[in-house]
């Protein structure tokens, strides 16, 4: 795709803000809600606000660089509070967990939103988020939520490029998902589980990795990284550091999965 066409794109997502006048961006501070956020503030300028949900499967790394980046650019910026684990049925982790949480979640966002008088929340689901299952899609849908990036036929590869463009810092972030995602649907979700797999993460983004996720089976974490990150995980200081460290945080076994990092790997389950 060339740039002429990319710009196509986005000069029709911000006539897609305009028309809707002012808005509230469902800011992770991820690749596609930043850019989404950018161009609206660019758009709209103050009628355009930041809703970040603060979760437990939500990294706290997330929120305070969704703060450096709202403050940064001067975009109004509200935090809501959910704590997904006490939505019934959430912890028992059955295959449309996402569609339960985000029904809740996305309505507490509505409401912040329309208590400083902005009545539209928008959120960054783009062109290829059209695959996957994706059962919190539908809970968006049922609350009128508008995906403008979807709607201006944007893909990530578009998205990442213009980022680049606009000289945002998340142009190349690796891909991310709420934490819940690493857990077998049917395996209980608990607070202390979460906290595992945060610091798990934690610790290989700290040693160098980038698209990383921990996959928890019990007590098994079963990592999956870029095949071309094989080599170095597999060095013997970074083994053996790596496995004690797990251990010491709760896991009693430590894999590394040879097919690699997957984007929602976990939905396998759902094709038997």
């Amino acid at each position: 795709m060339s740039m002429d066409d990319m710009h196509r794109k986005k000069a029709k997502l911000e006539s897609i803000l305009a028309d809707l006048g002012s808005v509230a961006v469902a800011f992770s501070a991820g690749v596609d809600s930043t850019f989404l956020l950018k161009v609206a503030h660019d758009t709209l300028g103050d009628d355009a606000a930041a809703v970040t949900a603060k979760l437990n499967s939500v990294p706290d790394r997330d929120i305070a660089e969704a703060e450096a980046f709202c403050e940064a650019e001067g975009i109004r910026h509200i935090i809501v509070e959910v704590d997904e684990l006490s939505i019934d049925g959430f912890c028992d982790n059955p295959p449309d967990r996402c569609y339960l949480c985000k029904s809740r979640l996305f309505a507490e966002m509505i409401k912040a939103a329309e208590n400083i008088g902005i009545k539209d929340l928008v959120d960054g689901s783009n062109m290829d988020d059209t695959g996957d299952y994706r059962p919190g899609l539908v809970a968006l849908k049922e609350l009128g939520v508008r995906s403008p990036l979807k709607e201006a036929g944007l893909y990530k590869a578009d998205i990442r490029a213009l980022s680049k463009e606009l000289g945002l810092p998340t142009w190349d972030k690796p891909s991310f998902a709420c934490l819940a995602t690493r857990f077998p649907y049917g395996e209980k979700i608990t607070k202390e589980k979460l906290r595992m797999v945060d610091l798990a993460e934690q610790k290989l983004i700290d040693m160098g990795f980038d698209q990383v996720r921990v996959r928890i089976h019990g007590d098994i974490a079963r990592i999956e990284i870029e095949p071309e990150q094989f080599g170095k995980i597999l060095q013997p200081g970074n083994a053996s550091t790596l496995n004690t460290y797990m251990q010491e945080l709760g896991f009693r076994y430590v894999a590394l999965d040879l097919g690699g990092y997957v984007m929602g790997s976990m939905n396998r389950a759902l094709d038997n």
